[in-house]
């Protein structure tokens, strides 16, 4: 039987760890067993269950404190993620000791792991070897949609991210219960955007120069023409939304397909005798 993965992905405060930790409180309301794998070597705080922590095999501060090494923070990520691809035993090891069969991976924030850094695709590709159908979450914070142009080029991350990775990806715009009615009003036009409209309207001030214009209406045009990026909005304050996210992510992974259905059992009698003559519609 194949297991189940989401890589919960997106830029930094994009709300990756809540997002695990709501999807993962609204399974156990549901009575769905989810674990939760920390994949960032600099998290300090989680408010889930933490399943496995990548923390125990290396941290941020190890390689930064490393004088050979003499990384920052940025670098020092990087080479905790490259180290941790160079010991994919470790997380095999954790994940063959569970029996569920679904997984949120919070992963880290610095895009580059995504558009041109070959460690998450390695990190899918071994997912996939071990039977996993993986899915890419990516997450947008939907408080810097302000205009159009930064609209575009979070698309364009998604994007750059969805052409690396080569999995079934959802993107979701996080925070929208942080939004007042009016921002909420904003958002809707880019959930369903003619960007090249979008643009046109933002960019008619004289301030911006026609190379600016240009270059933002091809990038427009590109996802316009193609349909290649689309946002799902997440509020939390609805139970029915995050569950809706939840139904888009076992749809795009095919999650349940191959269970087996539970077989009808005979109806019993008060007294304990079977009645051969009943008929039961009911599952266990």
């Amino acid at each position: 039987m194949p297991r189940y993965a989401q890589l919960v992905i997106g830029p930094a405060g994009s709300g990756k760890s809540t997002y695990c930790s709501k999807l993962a409180a609204h399974c156990e309301t549901i009575k769905r067993q989810v674990q939760v794998i920390n994949l960032d070597p600099a998290a300090e705080n989680f408010d889930y269950p933490v399943y496995a922590d990548v923390r125990d095999l290396i941290q941020v501060d190890d390689a930064m404190e490393d004088t050979s090494l003499n990384f920052g923070p940025n670098g020092g990520l990087v080479f905790c993620m490259e180290y941790l691809a160079n010991n994919f035993d470790w997380l095999h090891e954790q994940l063959d000791e569970n029996d569920d069969d679904f997984f949120l991976f919070d992963c880290p924030g610095q895009i580059e792991l995504y558009t041109h850094i070959p460690v998450m695709k390695q990190l899918v590709e071994k997912l996939q070897s071990w039977d996993f159908r993986v899915c890419a979450v990516f997450l947008l914070d939907a408080q810097f949609l302000v205009d159009a142009a930064k609209f575009v080029s979070g698309s364009l991350t998604a994007l750059s991210t969805m052409v690396n990775l080569e999995i079934p990806h959802i993107n979701i715009l996080t925070k929208m219960d942080l939004l007042n009615t009016s921002a909420k009003k904003h958002i809707d036009r880019y959930l369903e955007p003619e960007l090249s409209t979008l643009l046109v309207q933002e960019f008619q001030d004289e301030e911006f120069g026609h190379k600016f214009q240009s270059l933002n209406k091809a990038m427009a045009q590109l996802l316009d023409d193609f349909s290649l990026v689309h946002f799902v909005p997440l509020d939390y304050s609805e139970e029915e939304n995050i569950n809706d996210v939840l139904i888009q992510v076992d749809m795009t992974i095919q999650y349940g397909e191959d269970m087996e259905p539970k077989e009808p059992r005979d109806p019993i009698e008060p007294d304990g005798e079977e009645d051969p003559g009943g008929v039961d519609s009911g599952y266990d």
